[in-house]
């Protein structure tokens, strides 16, 4: 019983952080509702085993295996629908749309694996060593696989350098 209520505690504390994530992994916020169910649902069947220190790593690796092990049986994404905006408070909304648009189908035209770096090294700024643990991958991998996924975006999307202030030419 004590699991049980160290499980749901668990949940109730980490539902949205791990939603966030999911959410960068899967670029829609239904499959990523799904993809941290279901891994819940794993990491629930074996929770009594698991080391509180390490309760949120062991979770977090099982997101991102499911997350790729997904995506390799979807052919197709759908592209997101564009969207406009006014200006709020002085912030082009439309412009901060477009931006995040761009970004989100240049993310998902990316492997699983690179998208998974990306998400765990910049979003969830986590170290090279941190993310090689996670994914369960050398720190080298960790290094090429940013490095092609970063190029890929430049190519996928160059106006996203233009947006964040770095001009750089695209190899």
């Amino acid at each position: 019983m004590a699991d049980r209520e160290a499980f749901d505690d668990y949940v109730r504390e980490r539902w949205a952080p791990l939603l966030r994530t999911a959410t960068l992994l899967t670029g829609d916020r239904h499959s990523a509702e799904d993809l941290v169910q279901e891994t819940l649902i794993r990491a629930a069947q074996r929770w009594s085993r698991v080391d509180p220190a390490t309760a949120d790593a062991y979770v977090r690796r099982i997101l991102y295996t499911r997350s790729v092990d997904a995506w390799r049986w979807r052919r197709h994404q759908p592209d997101p629908a564009e969207g406009g905006g006014d200006l709020v408070d002085g912030t082009d909304v439309a412009g901060v749309v477009d931006t995040r648009l761009t970004l989100a189908a240049a993310l998902r035209r990316l492997t699983p694996r690179q998208r998974a770096v990306l998400v765990a090294r910049f979003y969830e700024d986590r170290t090279e060593v941190q993310t090689a643990q996670v994914l369960g991958c050398s720190v080298n991998t960790v290094k090429s696989q940013t490095r092609h996924a970063l190029d890929r975006l430049r190519v996928l999307a160059p106006e996203l350098a233009e947006t964040f202030g770095r001009k750089e030419t695209v190899r």
